[in-house]
């Protein structure tokens, strides 16, 4: 559905029964809130699952650049105060997680637990962020072709690629799909962010997981986040960036054992 928050209209898929205990799930950058297909039958079991579509991403409103994580976990809050929910639990992959680090330092009181996937208090450089932004806006929508051509080897291990083309063709089809505002405007997000120094300030539990060969974000930087946080524990996965595609089952059942 479409949902109408004080901060624009989101496109939001919720499971699971009303009185169930909240949790939202909130995508990484270039993909929509069907990522989570693998987890909606086990995770809507025990919670009132609510996914959405990032800012600029999918069916959610696109505004002009540049965003900021600021914004993107106010979006979260909008959502919530929409659904009026309170206290929710929160798992967020890659920019999702990192949007989930905001909002544990800025908005802990709003959370119960924070699960941290393939993430990291600061993803890549200013000038590698501006870069992709700058070259997409000029490309429009052949720049995000170009970009979702060369995804695979960000995403996921080689042995994944040829064992599960199919997997891997869809969340291609979804990259190049996606505006090419929405996309940079959130690669500006992502530029202009460093929670390194509000990770300290974190105190909802919070579970790490980290993908063996995740190029993108890696281990050490979920063994850097976990030194900083109060009460964090790392796990890691054998896959690369989108661990809950790539090891579906582990990445559930790690999730449901935190919560």
């Amino acid at each position: 559905m479409v949902l109408n928050t004080a901060r624009g209209p989101f496109r939001v898929a919720i499971d699971g029964e009303a009185g169930a205990a909240p949790l939202v799930l909130s995508n990484s950058l270039g993909t929509t809130l069907e990522m989570w297909a693998p987890q909606v039958e086990e995770l809507s079991k025990s919670y009132r699952l609510i996914r959405y579509d990032t800012r600029g991403h999918g069916g959610s409103v696109v505004t002009p650049g540049p965003y900021s994580v600021d914004g993107l976990g106010q979006d979260v809050l909008a959502i919530l105060d929409a659904l009026q929910i309170p206290i929710a639990s929160f798992c967020g992959l890659s920019m999702g997680g990192h949007t989930g680090l905001w909002l544990g330092a800025h908005a802990g009181k709003r959370l119960k637990s924070l699960v941290v996937c393939n993430s990291a208090a600061r993803i890549g450089t200013v000038q590698g962020w501006k870069d992709r932004a700058d070259t997409l806006r000029k490309g429009v929508s052949l720049g995000m072709q170009v970009l979702a051509d060369s995804a695979p080897g960000r995403w996921f291990t080689p042995d994944f690629v040829r064992a599960q083309p199919g997997t891997v063709q869809a969340v291609q089809t979804v990259l190049a799909g996606i505006n090419p505002e929405g996309y940079a405007a959130c690669c500006e997000a992502l530029a202009h962010s460093d929670l390194r120094a509000d990770l300290a300030s974190i105190k909802t539990p919070a579970l790490l997981i980290a993908g063996e060969f995740d190029p993108v974000t890696t281990v050490a930087d979920a063994h850097s986040m976990q030194a900083h946080i109060t009460d964090a524990r790392t796990v890691v996965l054998p896959t690369s960036h989108l661990s809950n595609l790539e090891a579906p089952q582990a990445f559930t059942r790690t999730v449901l054992n935190f919560l």
